[in-house]
């Protein structure tokens, strides 16, 4: 008797398909007559390295030295420049040895979460949330447990309404601030009040600011300067959009050193060590790129009030919150799904977001649009296109 064709892990068949390619997938039945696709639907920096870093990355993509293995936490040189740019950041003292290097922000996340839990275990995950992170949970058997957050609240979390979702089962918190999709900036105090929660019930604190540098000069926060921050706070950071070299995949974890150790054994059976011509590449450039990483931030900057402005024009799709990178905005079809209205726009009008249901329950009335990775002329271009949106479906469907 022959036996049964064996079966991929039922954990990663229950995870639903990568959004980004998905939603891609839509523009396939755009046929072009409202003009060039603008697509909004992935943080992609617009703009190549820095020239300074571009230069590195080359010259050290042809060293053999780099070719090697290196530390499993990261070149000690890396590991240095972020951990000096941090404490400049923060105005708070922050070590090398607090600092290890990975594959991408979504490595970090991935490490964070195995390091702190496991399978049957929960992490609270405000709503809405990265689908990465909902998506490594799934994978690794932990509950991502919804903490609600409101549009008329900014879709900020609360800090009462966390406590209530916390039970002997839960290991962790997660924030994202500036927030993926929303955009919103959660307040010094809030994220402070969820620190002193986590010491309060024992849990970390997993806070991703890979968008931290599209706010300004300013800290936005002062967690790091808090004695006993290494106990219950992991921090999580992206050189993708701040450097735009999101192919060379580097991140940051930012933790205590029982952490680490959990880290190095896990990314030593993950990866061995971040790409290693990148990590050589970049850590003189971190000082080098200084005047050029402040000039995005305010292009970015300016991205956003002309989404604003633009978007001014069309009050029928109104901006619920918008910051950093993304805004999150609401469609005027109530009896229409988020998909359907994402799926019509890519392909009748060449326009691409994602849908708010892609980022968990509750969030069929909006749409993410990453405006942060293309020119002002194709985000007015978005906005005047929309009016042609009462085309996608019947009239009466449209809200007044």
């Amino acid at each position: 008797m022959k036996a049964p064709l064996p079966q991929p892990n039922p954990l990663v068949r229950a995870v639903l398909p990568p959004p980004i390619p998905v939603a891609k997938g839509w523009l396939a039945a755009y046929e072009g007559s409202r003009g060039p696709i603008v697509d909004l639907s992935q943080a992609v920096p617009g703009d190549p390295p820095p020239d300074a870093l571009s230069r590195r990355l080359a010259q050290e993509g042809a060293d053999a030295a780099a070719a090697r293995y290196g530390p499993i936490l990261g070149d000690d040189a890396l590991r240095t420049a972020y951990a000096q740019d941090c404490s400049r950041f923060y105005r708070a003292p922050i070590e090398p040895g607090d600092v290890a290097i990975t594959a991408g922000c979504n490595q970090a996340f991935f490490v964070a979460v195995m390091a702190v839990a496991k399978p049957g275990d929960s992490v609270l995950l405000p709503v809405p949330w990265y689908f990465n992170h909902q998506m490594t949970l799934e994978l690794l058997g932990i509950e991502p447990r919804a903490l609600e957050t409101q549009a008329e609240n900014g879709f900020v979390p609360d800090v009462e309404a966390a406590e209530a979702r916390i039970d002997a089962t839960t290991r962790a918190i997660v924030l994202v601030s500036p927030n993926n999709p929303t955009g919103a900036i959660y307040p010094p105090e809030t994220i402070a009040a969820f620190l002193d929660l986590c010491r309060r019930r024992g849990l970390y604190l997993i806070l991703d600011e890979t968008y931290r540098d599209f706010v300004g000069g300013t800290a936005p926060h002062a967690l790091f300067a808090e004695p006993d921050w290494r106990e219950h706070l992991i921090g999580l950071y992206s050189f993708s959009k701040s450097f735009a070299i999101p192919g060379y995949r580097l991140g940051a974890m930012t933790a205590g050193p029982a952490l680490l150790s959990a880290a190095e054994t896990i990314l030593d059976c993950m990866q061995i060590c971040a790409p290693r011509p990148a990590q050589v590449a970049l850590a003189p450039a971190m000082a080098e790129t200084a005047d050029w990483r402040a000039e995005k931030t305010r292009a970015v900057q300016e991205k956003a009030e002309a989404f604003r402005r633009a978007m001014a024009q069309r009050p029928d799709w109104p901006i619920r919150q918008i910051g950093a990178y993304f805004s999150f905005i609401e469609h005027p079809f109530p009896n229409r799904s988020d998909v359907e209205v994402a799926k019509a726009l890519a392909a009748r009008l060449g326009l691409l977001v994602l849908p708010g249901s892609f980022f968990g329950p509750g969030q069929e009335r909006f749409l993410r649009v990453a405006f942060a990775n293309v020119d002002i002329a194709r985000l007015e271009r978005f906005a005047d296109r929309l009016a042609l949106s009462d085309t996608l479906f019947s009239r009466n469907e449209v809200a007044a």
